[in-house]
């Protein structure tokens, strides 16, 4: 049976779908190619129709990571009552980024802290696609920034994202519950003050 250009895609998109969960569940170097093409209703014969190897696999998984994660920044930041004003935008994407849920959320939260420590050993096109990714999120939080006039948007974006990661990755990290959240509320309430996004009680 053959089959046109969008079944093709559509079949890569959901292999990489489940390499993307793989990824950050069990690390970029212990996923199995036939495990995830299993998992996606696929043999393992297949793979090759669609990547040329295994690094290329996870470069194109980490470019859907990112994918899903500037997607969930907009979904996040749009909110309910949209248009809603830039404070409460990043208001509503500090609270989800750091929260007990988005902690938990290991096979499908942000990319940055699920890679980070194995990025050094990875190829350089899975390098350079986490490099842009980063990129990606920064634009996005300091855009909202300068909507909020704060002064060199981008350089803050970048060190907001920079305490957003390790704050998330040392909650992740550490044993005792109490420990964990304590990093989260902590930051999070650092963070909207350096921002300037307390709400007056």
């Amino acid at each position: 049976m053959r089959y046109d250009g969008d079944h093709k895609q559509k079949t890569r998109e959901r292999v990489l779908k489940e390499a993307a969960r793989a990824i950050r569940a069990e690390g970029p170097h212990r996923i199995a190619v036939a495990g995830v093409m299993a998992k996606a209703g696929l043999t393992h014969g297949g793979f090759y129709a669609h990547f040329k190897s295994k690094d290329d696999l996870v470069a194109a998984a980490i470019d859907t990571m990112f994918a899903d994660a500037g997607s969930r920044f907009r979904g996040q930041t749009a909110g309910p009552c949209s248009p809603s004003s830039p404070k409460d935008r990043l208001i509503r994407y500090l609270d989800f980024y750091l929260s007990a849920g988005h902690r938990d959320a290991r096979t499908t939260g942000c990319p940055l802290p699920a890679l980070a420590a194995d990025l050094p050993r990875l190829a350089p096109a899975s390098r350079e696609r986490y490099g842009e990714g980063v990129a990606a999120l920064t634009a996005l939080i300091a855009d909202a920034l300068a909507d909020l006039g704060r002064a060199d948007p981008q350089a803050l974006a970048s060190s907001t994202l920079a305490e957003m990661v390790g704050a998330l990755s040392l909650a992740r990290a550490v044993a005792d519950p109490a420990q964990s959240d304590l990093i989260l509320d902590t930051s999070r309430a650092a963070l909207k003050r350096r921002l300037g996004l307390e709400t007056p009680q």
